[in-house]
């Protein structure tokens, strides 16, 4: 599970509890101007993740870490895809942040908030 903030100009991703060992990740931060948008996206969970390295699948349990698809690096740390929420970056590391929160739709509505400002 994750946590997902805004922190002045900065969006923090904050893993928790023993998905930091498996996402091999305790916290991501990103600029703001680096964020295209969010969704909530349940069906996620069960589309090709592509190359792990570094990080954790078992299928059905847990996806965390770092995978490679397309020539994109995304990260994932979900276990129940019913709570994934997809974060669009540009310029960064990651193309994509797939990470399961408590409460998708108020996460997106706060990145969104303050994407579109």
């Amino acid at each position: 599970m994750a946590s997902v903030r805004i922190d002045g100009d900065d969006l923090v991703v904050e893993i928790e509890g023993m998905d930091r060992l498996w996402s091999l990740k305790s916290r991501l931060v990103i600029p703001l101007a680096n964020v295209r948008g969010a969704t909530a996206d349940p069906g996620i969970a069960a589309e090709p993740k592509g190359l792990r390295a570094p990080g954790t699948s078992l299928p059905g349990v847990i996806t965390a870490g770092t995978f490679h698809q397309d020539g994109e690096r995304v990260f994932w740390n979900i276990r129940d895809g019913a709570r994934a929420v997809v974060i669009e970056l540009a310029d960064e590391h990651y193309a994509r942040l797939v990470v399961e929160v408590v409460d998708p739709a108020a996460t997106v509505a706060l990145i969104e908030q303050v994407v579109l400002r």
